[in-house]
């Protein structure tokens, strides 16, 4: 069953919204775990093009109530966090710097991997804007353990052999821009002899698993949840 709808008020959560460190200053962040002291792996959820909207912070809460330490940072922390304004937020996401937000989404993974409660393993998943930056922090980290990026931009063929993840890759069926990057990223993959595995929903249009869009798929949305659950599960605990 794909649980939704996750209070920032369930009682078996811990939930804040935090601020970790950056080369270029502070990186706002939602944050979840489950209450009581354990060891856990770390999830870092990537928002979509829209900001750290609520849809995104209740997705870290998901993952939170299956047993990770989970934080989903804010890519407009430079500019004081996602407007509450709708129509400014993607204009604002366009005068990122790509090299440092890429260095804030670094730093993420040195939180989660030397927080207290972490295990040391950290898994990085993120959807359309944050699928792109999910490969780029397969492609630019060490300490990344898995890696499940949604209907992301694919990393560019000759930064393939960087990556040290495994990698769980969900496309849509009805979604050809993103889809025509798909061949030469694959063979980069294979020729690397990288750990992973591509799955295409059919009849899914882009943005799929968003639940608050229009283009929302149930169907896909909980099969791709399963299958991500699985992996981090596999490579995290």
């Amino acid at each position: 069953m794909l649980v939704t709808h996750v209070s920032e008020n369930d009682p078996r959560l811990e939930v804040a919204d935090i601020k970790y460190p950056s080369e270029k200053g502070e990186i706002i962040a939602h944050f979840a775990k489950p209450k009581g002291a354990a060891k856990r792996g770390g999830v870092i959820v990537i928002h979509e093009i829209w900001g750290l909207v609520p849809h995104i912070k209740e997705v870290a809460r998901r993952f939170a109530l299956e047993g990770y330490l989970v934080i989903a940072p804010d890519a407009l922390s430079p500019f004081g966090g996602t407007p509450e304004n709708s129509d400014e937020r993607r204009p604002l996401m366009q005068k990122l710097d790509p090299q440092d937000n890429l260095k804030n989404y670094l730093a993420a993974v040195k939180y989660l991997k030397t927080h207290p409660d972490s295990n040391g393993k950290v898994g990085v998943t993120g959807f359309c804007w944050g699928g792109g930056i999910t490969n780029q922090v397969a492609v630019s980290s060490q300490d990344v353990q898995a890696a499940a990026p949604f209907y992301g931009r694919q990393a560019p063929a000759e930064d393939v052999p960087k990556i040290k993840a495994a990698m769980l890759i969900h496309y849509a069926s009805d979604d050809a821009r993103i889809n025509e990057g798909i061949p030469a990223f694959e063979a980069a993959l294979k020729q690397s002899k990288i750990e992973y595995k591509i799955h295409m929903y059919e009849g899914a249009k882009h943005a799929f698993f968003n639940d608050t869009g229009q283009q929302y798929n149930e169907a896909a949305a909980k099969l791709a949840w399963e299958r991500t659950l699985e992996f981090f599960k596999k490579k995290l605990t």
